[in-house]
C-alpha cells in the first residue's frame, strides 16, 4: 500500500448512499473510501434495500467498497455474484460484526469460531479473480486470542487488504483495545493492515496510522463529520466551523428524505439518527427536542434552536 488508506466505516442506519454523498461532497471527498453497511441474505432473499443502497445514483464518482455478511459458502456466493452483478469489482467480506443475532447465526464476527467454513470461502475468494477482496475483522468473539485460529486462512486469500478493530464480539464498542493482540495479528498477516477502532479526534488519525496501513473510522465521523477534513488541513476547526458544516450535511440529507419519502414517520425515522452522536457538538437542548420531535414541522422547529 504506497499511500495510507483513510476510510469510511459501513455503520448500519448512518452511513447509506445520501450520508456518503453528502459527506463527501460537503468535506471536499474526505474519506480516500466509503465502506457500505452490509449487504446480507435475509428470510432467503438478498435484501433489496441493501442492493438499492450500493446502486443509487450517489454513489457515482465515489470510491465505495461493498460489504457483505454472510454465514456460509451458499450466502457467500450468492451475495457476491449479486454485487458483481451490480458492476463492482471489490467486494469487502464482514468478519466483525459484533451483534449477537448475527453472530449467534456464525455471521461477522461469528465466522472467526468456523474456520472449516472458512476454508470453503478461502477458496470461492481465490477463484473469483476477476474480483478484489478484503476482510474486516474483529480480533474474536469472547477471546482476543481467537483470531490465531484463521490467521493462516486469511494469509491464502487473495486480499487486497485487512481492517482489524482490536476488540472482541462481546465487548461490542466499549471496553479495552487489546493492542498487544492487534499487534500480534498485523505481524502475523500478509496484507496490509488498517487501524480501526476508537477515532475521534485528527490526532488519533495519526495514532491509527502507526499502528497500520490506514485508518478506517467509524463512530468518529458521525460525532465530528469533519475529522477527516481537519486532519487533511493539519488543523482543528473551531465549533462554529464545525457547526456549519454539520448544518449543511444535515440540510442535505434531510432535503433528499423529505422529497422521496411519503409521511413525517418515514421522514423522521431515517433523518434522526443522524443526530446520535452530535450532543456534544449541538448542546443537549436542542438535542432533546430533536429527540421529542413527532412532526417534520416540530423537527424543523428543534433544528432551528442549534443556532438561537
Amino acid at each position: 500500500m504506497e499511500n495510507k488508506i483513510i476510510a469510511v466505516a459501513p455503520m448500519q442506519g448512518y452511513t447509506d448512499a445520501p450520508f456518503r454523498h453528502f459527506h463527501s461532497a460537503i468535506y471536499d471527498g474526505a474519506g480516500d473510501m466509503y465502506c457500505s453497511p452490509f449487504i446480507r441474505v435475509e428470510h432467503g432473499e438478498i435484501r433489496r434495500r441493501d442492493l438499492r443502497d450500493i446502486t443509487s445514483e450517489f454513489n457515482s464518482g465515489m470510491n465505495l467498497l461493498p460489504q457483505i455478511i454472510f454465514r456460509d459458502l451458499d450466502e457467500f456466493r450468492r451475495l457476491v455474484e449479486a454485487v458483481a452483478g451490480a458492476g463492482y469489482g471489490k467486494i469487502d467480506l464482514n468478519m466483525g460484526c459484533p451483534f449477537p443475532p448475527q453472530v449467534k447465526k456464525g455471521r461477522g464476527a461469528g465466522m472467526i469460531l468456523n474456520p472449516a467454513e472458512l476454508k470453503r470461502i478461502v477458496s470461492a475468494v481465490n477463484s473469483y479473480q476477476e474480483i478484489h477482496f478484503s476482510v474486516k475483522m474483529r480480533l474474536g468473539v469472547t477471546s482476543p486470542d481467537e483470531f490465531r485460529g484463521v490467521v493462516p486462512l486469511l494469509n491464502e486469500m487473495r486480499l487486497e487488504h485487512v481492517t482489524v478493530h482490536p476488540r472482541v464480539a462481546a465487548q461490542q464498542y466499549g471496553g479495552e483495545l487489546y493492542m498487544a493482540q492487534y499487534e500480534e495479528l498485523r505481524d502475523a498477516l500478509s496484507h496490509p493492515v488498517i487501524y480501526n477502532g476508537d477515532i475521534i479526534s485528527p490526532a488519533d488519525i495519526n495514532a491509527a496510522l502507526s499502528h497500520g496501513d490506514g485508518a478506517m473510522i467509524g463512530r468518529g465521523i458521525l460525532a465530528r463529520p469533519s475529522i477527516i477534513a481537519e486532519w487533511r488541513e493539519g488543523r482543528e476547526w473551531n465549533d462554529s466551523e464545525r457547526l456549519e458544516k454539520i448544518l449543511q450535511l444535515h440540510a442535505g440529507i434531510f432535503d433528499h428524505y423529505e422529497a422521496t419519502l411519503c409521511g413525517d414517520a418515514q421522514i423522521l425515522m431515517k433523518i434522526k439518527p443522524f443526530w446520535d452522536y452530535l450532543e456534544p457538538e449541538i448542546g443537549h437542548k436542542s438535542f432533546k427536542l430533536i429527540k421529542k420531535a413527532t412532526s417534520v414541522a416540530k423537527y424543523q422547529s428543534a433544528v432551528a434552536t442549534i443556532t438561537d
